[in-house]
């Protein structure tokens, strides 16, 4: 065999081994949620629950492994598990209660406006229910009347983010200034001055995302319930979206709903009456004493 077809037969042979190592996410593409990246949406995690770990910079694309039967999720295969206990960043949770309490912490993203929000305040006023938006600066400009309504009726207000962006590709000085921005309009509209947690957009995080923000005075929120909620086009019906939160109900849970969603709209009511006909309490976010994982 001549020189030549050595050299060539040998790097195909190194671009076999190349792709063997690569992890699935690099193969396949991490989940893209088209919808939420057209109009600056919330975060996103796919249906399965399985995360995925960007190859190139270390980052990762929070998932989870569903609860069934009351019993808790698990972000025990994911890979970054370590890091979210390093910076005391929030998966699951207990008030000073009890660690092993019944209780719910109800958590919405609000990337943009789909006309659904103040149905969702609606139902929360109704039923005594507390929770945090997690909002953008698209939605902190285009719906001021709603930031001021969710600061007034007692809700939380986080952080996620001015634009929108994979903070993985960003330096510390610009999310350090997209995470000013937000505060600073918010403070502005409503007078809270304090914002205590932000959300990762699109749940795309790595240790040094995790970091800046902490330095920031921030708790990093991450969640132990979602589903494809967040495509207006893919609404399967109330329904549906009952049976996918009741599904995964346990204690400490961290619920992420996206505003957007009609489903979520129209279930959300159902949700909190069953989940406390199971003997679930719905928390604010801040009652956190505990974070377990």
């Amino acid at each position: 065999m001549s020189n030549r077809y050595r050299s060539s037969a040998l790097a195909v042979i190194v671009c076999i081994l190349m792709i063997a190592s690569l992890p699935v996410s690099a193969l396949t593409g991490s989940h893209a949620d088209s919808a939420a990246a057209a109009k600056t949406a919330s975060s996103a995690v796919s249906d399965e629950g399985i995360s995925q770990a960007a190859a190139a910079d270390g980052a990762y694309h929070f998932g989870f492994r569903k609860g069934r039967g009351g019993q808790p999720a698990s972000i025990d295969d994911e890979g970054f598990k370590p890091i979210l206990q390093k910076h005391a960043a929030i998966f699951r949770g207990a008030s000073a209660a009890s660690p092993d309490a019944k209780e719910l912490y109800l958590t919405f993203d609000n990337g943009y406006e789909n006309g659904y929000t103040p149905a969702i305040l609606d139902t929360l006023k109704e039923k005594k229910v507390p929770a945090i938006f997690f909002l953008t600066g698209h939605y902190v400009l285009s719906k001021p009347e709603l930031v001021k309504r969710m600061a007034t009726e007692g809700h939380l207000i986080g952080n996620h983010s001015w634009s929108h962006p994979d903070m993985t590709q960003v330096t510390n000085e610009k999310i350090r200034e997209e995470l000013a921005k937000v505060k600073t309009a918010v403070v502005e509209l409503t007078g809270q001055k304090e914002m205590a947690f932000v959300r990762p957009p699109r749940g795309i995080f790595n240790e040094r995302v995790l970091r800046v923000c902490a330095e920031e005075g921030y708790s990093n929120v991450f969640w132990s319930i979602a589903y494809k909620d967040w495509d207006p086009n893919e609404q399967r019906g109330a329904d549906y979206a009952y049976r996918q939160v009741m599904a995964q109900l346990h204690p400490g849970a961290v619920i992420l709903l996206h505003s957007v969603s009609r489903d979520n709209t129209q279930a959300l009511g159902r949700i909190i009456d069953d989940a406390r006909k199971q003997g679930y309490e719905f928390k604010s976010l801040d009652a956190i004493a505990t974070r377990t994982y």
